[in-house]
């Protein structure tokens, strides 16, 4: 099984979305494999998204972290290999190089986690592909994560069509961060989320809560007991 993670728009709740599908493929037994195909916004050692999903889990042994590359500037990969004095076309795999990394992750574990940069549409190649190419490529179900706030019907929808118009008839929409105390936008917007992901033939998981991972001390548990709320597609 392999699943393309995006999102309507930066910081909606991706990697917590990652982090929670990891939770549940590891309950159900299974082997998994994080990929970041670009990782930008960190240099050197420290960690990135997909280390930082590895250490809210516990760093359990069926769980494998990659990246396809990694960059200093916190932007789109394109942009970043540019303020960094580098040339895209040499700095950014190709498409190519991350479908042929992903198959050889899917031929050893169970379940491959693809957690895009950005949005569905930001470019991860020179040539300016995208993680809905790429989800093409490997033939992955996509995952959306959306905002509870205020502009998120109308970016959901968009993306939504965007996803639709590259052959993805369905797939999976959530919400990234729900508050603890919603307010009536927030309930209204849960609302009309799932029904713009029912009216488009997407299946709706859920809400996940907002600061699951701000408590260290507990922050495996919680992703874990989110992960059996999921109405996720059997």
């Amino acid at each position: 099984m392999i699943f393309a993670i995006t999102g309507t728009d930066t910081e909606v709740g991706k990697t917590v979305t990652t982090a929670v599908l990891a939770a549940r493929a590891l309950t159900q037994g299974h082997s998994v494999a994080l990929y970041k195909p670009a990782q930008t916004g960190v240099e050197g050692t420290s960690p990135g998204d997909a280390q930082d999903i590895a250490c809210w889990l516990g760093n359990p042994e069926p769980l494998a972290v990659f990246e396809g590359v990694r960059l200093r500037h916190p932007m789109a990969p394109v942009d970043a290999a540019l303020c960094a004095g580098l040339d895209p076309a040499v700095a950014l795999p190709p498409l190519a190089e991350h479908r042929q990394r992903i198959s050889e992750l899917a031929a050893a574990h169970e379940v491959v986690l693809i957690e895009g940069s950005g949005g569905l549409l930001v470019e991860l190649t020179e040539a300016g592909e995208t993680i809905a190419d790429l989800a093409v490529a490997v033939d992955a179900s996509l995952v959306v994560a959306t905002r509870p706030d205020l502009g998120t019907l109308n970016h959901t929808a968009l993306t939504l069509e965007a996803c639709a118009a590259r052959g993805f008839t369905r797939g999976t929409l959530l919400l990234g961060s729900y508050p603890q105390n919603p307010g009536s936008l927030h309930e209204r917007n849960l609302a009309n989320l799932k029904r713009l992901a029912v009216n488009g033939g997407w299946d709706f998981a859920g809400a996940l809560p907002a600061g699951l991972v701000r408590d260290p001390s507990r922050c495996r548990t919680a992703l874990h007991e989110v992960a059996r709320t999921l109405a996720w597609p059997s």
